[in-house]
C-alpha cells in the first residue's frame, strides 16, 4: 500500500484529489492537512510515500515545509500558480498539476509516480526555495518539532557550524540545515555581507569596526557581540557601508 497525504488549504482541491484516488486502490490517504504546519506534523507521524502538495498556503509555503522534512517522500505539486512549475520540476518532483486538472491528467501523474522510486532532491530544493519571494524575507526553522519563522531583519549574524548554519537573533541562536553559500545567495547583499568564511553579518547591527590581528578586524554589534571580519571580507564591508 502506498501511503499519501494531501496538503492543501482549499477543501475542494483536496476533495477532488480524494475522488480521483478512488481509481487507485493501492494508494491510501493517511491524512489531510490545511497548511504546512499540519503537513509537517502528519509527515512525521505517518512517514508517507507520496505527498499531494500545494505551494501557496498560509503560514509557510510548500517549499518551506519540504525544507523541514527529514526524509523526503515523492511529491506531486497541485497549485493554481503556473510560475512555480519550473522550480517544482527542478527539485525532481514527480509532477506538477495545474488547477483545475482533469482526471486523465491526474492519472498520468499517478502512473509516473508508480514508475519511479526516487523522491525530491534536497540539494535542488535549496535552489527552488531560495527563489520564492516570500522566503527571501524570512527563514523557517524547526525547534523540538515546532516551527519558528524568523524575519530576516531580526537576524544579527549567521555563523557556519559544521553541516548547519547558526542564526543569531535577539531571541537566541537557531540552527538551520543549510550552507553559508545558500544564505549568501538568498539574503540581500546590501544588508548581509559575507565578512568571513564562517560569518555573514547584518550591517544594520554594526556599531563600530576595530582592528584586530594580521590585517583582520572585529565588528562590534549593538548587543555587544563581536564578529570576525577577514582581510578579504573587510573591503566588501567598507563598500556597503560607504567607508
Amino acid at each position: 500500500m502506498i501511503k499519501t497525504i494531501l496538503i492543501d488549504d482549499e477543501p475542494l482541491a483536496r476533495e477532488l484529489v480524494r475522488e480521483y484516488l478512488r481509481d487507485f486502490p493501492q494508494v491510501e490517504i493517511v491524512a489531510e492537512c490545511n497548511d504546512g504546519f499540519e503537513g509537517l506534523k502528519a509527515i512525521q507521524q505517518h512517514q508517507p510515500d507520496l505527498l499531494f502538495l500545494d505551494i501557496q498556503m498560509p503560514k509557510i509555503n510548500g517549499f518551506e515545509m519540504l525544507e523541514l522534512v527529514d526524509k523526503l517522500p515523492q511529491v506531486i505539486f497541485t497549485t493554481a500558480f503556473e510560475e512555480y512549475a519550473l522550480r517544482a520540476f527542478e527539485v525532481s518532483a514527480v509532477d506538477y498539476l495545474l488547477k483545475p486538472f482533469s482526471k486523465d491528467r491526474f492519472a498520468k501523474a499517478l502512473q509516473k509516480m508508480l514508475e519511479r522510486s526516487s523522491g525530491i532532491n534536497p540539494e535542488l530544493l535549496d535552489n527552488a526555495a531560495r527563489e520564492m519571494p516570500m522566503q527571501q524575507n524570512r527563514v523557517v526553522v524547526k525547534i523540538n518539532g515546532k516551527i519558528k519563522i524568523i524575519p530576516v531583519q531580526d537576524i544579527h549574524y549567521l555563523e557556519g557550524a559544521d553541516d548547519y548554519v547558526k542564526i543569531i537573533t535577539a531571541e537566541g541562536a537557531f540552527l538551520k540545515n543549510k550552507t553559508m553559500t545558500f544564505f549568501e545567495k538568498m539574503l540581500d547583499p546590501q544588508q548581509f555581507i559575507r565578512v568571513h568564511r564562517s560569518y555573514i553579518l547584518n550591517v544594520t547591527q554594526i556599531t563600530r569596526i576595530d582592528p584586530y590581528e594580521k590585517e583582520s578586524y572585529l565588528a562590534i554589534l549593538r548587543d555587544g557581540s563581536k564578529v570576525m571580519v577577514s582581510k578579504t571580507g573587510y573591503p566588501k564591508l567598507k563598500e556597503v557601508l560607504g567607508l
